[in-house]
């Protein structure tokens, strides 16, 4: 097991196999799961799994930029918002870069466009990767 790195309460990070070289997340230990804003999402079958097509804005307060990904849904879940809102929200699993660390998270995808942040890296991803320093920003770089 390779040692956690410190990381601050926001960082960046990528998501390699969503097309993703760089997104802006907050680092939230009060959230079990991770977050990722979509502005649509589409199931469909493939091989007789369930996919989902979505499209991400990955840069905050702009929709300029889209990308567009699939993904094979590891699950449905219903996830309580901060506000105390339940969701049911496809979940999947994709590897995520942050600093020299590599590990494979599950992500919960959802419309975050109201939010100061396109994407929420939950506890559970953490887990033996991260100690969070909440007064130190963007300790594993900046944006590449």
């Amino acid at each position: 097991m390779t040692q956690p790195i410190q990381v601050g309460w926001r960082e960046w990070l990528a998501l390699p196999e969503l097309g993703i070289d760089a997104i802006k997340a907050k680092v939230d230990t009060g959230a079990r799961t991770s977050a990722l804003h979509t502005f649509y999402i589409e199931p469909f079958n493939h091989g007789g799994e369930v996919w989902v097509r979505f499209g991400i804005h990955p840069i905050q307060k702009s929709n300029d930029t889209e990308i567009h990904c699939s993904a094979m849904v590891k699950d449905q879940r219903t996830v309580r918002d901060s506000g105390g809102h339940s969701e049911l929200r496809y979940v999947i699993e994709t590897p995520v870069v942050l600093g020299s660390q590599t590990f494979t998270a599950e992500v919960t995808l959802t419309n975050r466009e109201n939010m100061q942040f396109r994407m929420l890296l939950g506890r559970t991803a953490l887990k033996h990767q991260a100690i969070v320093v909440p007064w130190k920003s963007y300790l594993t770089g900046s944006k590449k």
